[in-house]
């Protein structure tokens, strides 16, 4: 059954038993983690349900006898100012709250108790000084809508779906691991050479991101549920279009470094075909044998459209069997010498990487701060949302990539 709202939700599961609640926010978290075509959205407003059912079960068990109970929520007098437990950002409350305070509509006291802690929670943890604010309206996404903007973001494919992302201070350096030297045969009774784990440490800037767009004044009218989808939509195709987009070509002034731009491109590690020709096959297993040791397991190829179709697509090894085969079973792209290929539309024509892209990284660490301004588009009747995000994106180690392109002469 799917719910459009979570009142709906914790309609339906209010009578059940915790044990029955239980097995069905385990059976959701199965399915989130298994199957890439689930409805995200309508599944986590199941589990806010889920959550707010458990709650009134748990509260009805700890009231006094004779402890009165609203008959519509089922929640106790008593506890309904009380604040959520454990992370503010990731709760019903505030997500509630937050989408209010965007749309203009009036929010309940614990709504309000609970948007004012998160921001008194945004000063402690210094998130607002983080962004460049102009107005005290400034709000963090709720944790449920930033999980879902990302998930958004890497079904859309590209590199995006396939890098490594971060929710790391800016300016702290983290050791990566790298592949490491295997293990030796050990003779009783000698010296075993002790060896450090291998890594490399890297660190994320700060880089703003920011968007602006802009709602009739009517938007105060439209549903939660509604509106949390369009910015989804919104913030899928402005803030985390122009991630994908700097971890191919960021020039890392200002903005992200991309894998295209911050790795030092040699004979080591990169070739080109002909200027008026065409890859071979033996361009692609050179590629293989070029990717260094240990890399390998988990690589993929990664090229745009055009390229797959009009340089790739065709190619056949020595005994005229196609190098690119496609993958019906699970509908995606397919796979070149059994390295899947990821198509993303930012690489320029002409270009092939290989490469693992785990080692491919986008640091987002204080979310997505979203700001309302009613007094920008007075005029107009529009009500103006800046979206701001800080991050950075960078290859996290250069030797996990080869790259074949095209001569320039």
């Amino acid at each position: 059954m799917k719910f459009n709202t979570v009142q709906e939700a914790f309609n339906f599961y209010r009578n059940y038993t915790l044990a029955q609640i239980e097995q069905r926010a385990q059976e959701i978290g199965k399915i989130i983690d298994t199957d890439p075509n689930a409805d995200i959205q309508a599944l986590n407003i199941e589990l806010d349900g889920l959550k707010e059912a458990k709650k009134n079960i748990e509260e009805r068990s700890k009231a006094p006898q004779g402890q009165s109970f609203n008959p519509v929520t089922g929640m106790s007098f008593q506890v309904k100012d009380r604040l959520p437990e454990g992370d503010l950002f990731a709760s019903q409350e505030y997500r509630s709250a937050f989408f209010k305070n965007l749309l203009g509509q009036k929010m309940t006291d614990l709504e309000t108790k609970v948007f004012n802690r998160a921001k008194e929670l945004m000063e402690t943890e210094r998130r607002a000084d983080a962004f460049n604010t102009t107005t005290n309206s400034a709000a963090v996404l709720p944790t449920v809508t930033l999980n879902e903007v990302i998930s958004k973001a890497r079904e859309m494919g590209g590199l995006i779906s396939v890098a490594r992302n971060f929710n790391l201070p800016a300016k702290v350096s983290v050791p990566i691991g790298t592949p490491a030297t295997k293990a030796a045969w050990h003779t009783e009774g000698t010296v075993v050479d002790r060896q450090s784990l291998t890594t490399t440490n890297i660190s994320f800037n700060a880089y703003e991101i920011l968007k602006i767009f802009s709602m009739s004044a009517a938007v105060s009218r439209t549903s939660i549920s509604a509106f949390e989808a369009y910015l989804i939509q919104e913030l899928n195709a402005s803030v985390m279009e122009t991630i994908a987009d700097a971890l191919v070509n960021g020039t890392g002034v200002n903005q992200g470094t991309g894998v295209l731009t911050g790795i030092t491109w040699d004979e080591t590690n990169s070739f080109t075909f002909p200027l008026n020709g065409t890859p071979t096959y033996k361009d692609f297993t050179k590629m293989m044998a070029m990717l260094k040791r240990g890399y390998a397991g988990g690589s993929a190829f990664a090229m745009n459209n055009a390229t797959l179709y009009n340089l790739v697509y065709g190619l056949e090894d020595s005994q005229g069997r196609p190098i690119f085969i496609t993958d019906p079973k699970t509908e995606g792209i397919g796979y070149i010498l059994g390295r899947p290929v990821v198509v993303d539309d930012f690489i320029p024509d002409d270009v092939i990487l290989l490469g693992n892209f785990q080692y491919l990284g986008y640091n987002l660490p204080q979310g997505i701060m979203i700001e309302v301004s009613r007094e920008s588009g007075f005029t107009s009747g529009l009500i103006d949302y800046r979206a701001m995000a800080i991050a950075d994106t960078k290859p996290l180690v250069s030797e996990a990539f080869v790259k074949l392109s095209r001569a320039t002469a």
